[in-house]
């Protein structure tokens, strides 16, 4: 008796969805003036490895970066490091980002890769994270969520 495997989606693969990824960073604008050293594309890819590798912090990202694990895996030319990556993307809105986060998801639910996470009447639990692994009290930035303490203190 041999064990059948599932029949693979290939949209569904990882693969498939970094690609949808990687061409939607490849079409989004860069708003730099002067002629860039490191692509605009590659240095959202890298912010975007380092959260699904889920780094547990930058400098931990940066040491896989310099081993040469990042660069095959998301399709970089050149992997940026952090000062690189928080430069390029710190004037990328948000609303950039959601249509290609709308064509991944439209990807999953079409592959039904959604439906057993389906709740309270048709809509998705989803756990993202990523909003306690990068913070700071003393880099502000006026595109992020910002939390005050009771001391006085931010982050």
């Amino acid at each position: 008796m041999s064990i059948v495997a599932p029949k693979a989606r290939k949209h569904l693969s990882a693969d498939a969805r970094f690609g949808l990824v990687r061409n939607g960073f490849a079409h989004l604008p860069d708003s730099r003036l002067s002629e860039p050293a490191m692509a605009f594309a590659d240095a959202l890819r890298a912010a975007f490895a380092m959260f699904s590798l889920k780094a547990p912090s930058r400098l931990a990202f940066d040491k896989e970066r310099g081993e040469g694990n990042v660069h095959p895996l998301y399709g970089m030319e050149r992997v940026p490091c952090d000062t690189h990556r928080r430069e390029i993307r710190a004037p990328v809105s948000p609303t950039w980002l959601r249509p290609l986060l709308k064509s991944v998801l439209r990807q999953l639910q079409r592959g039904k890769a959604l439906a057993p996470m389906t709740c309270l009447e048709g809509y998705y639990l989803l756990a993202l994270d990523g909003t306690e692994y990068f913070s700071s009290k003393t880099m502000p930035c006026a595109s992020c969520w910002q939390r005050a303490h009771r001391p006085g203190a931010v982050t």
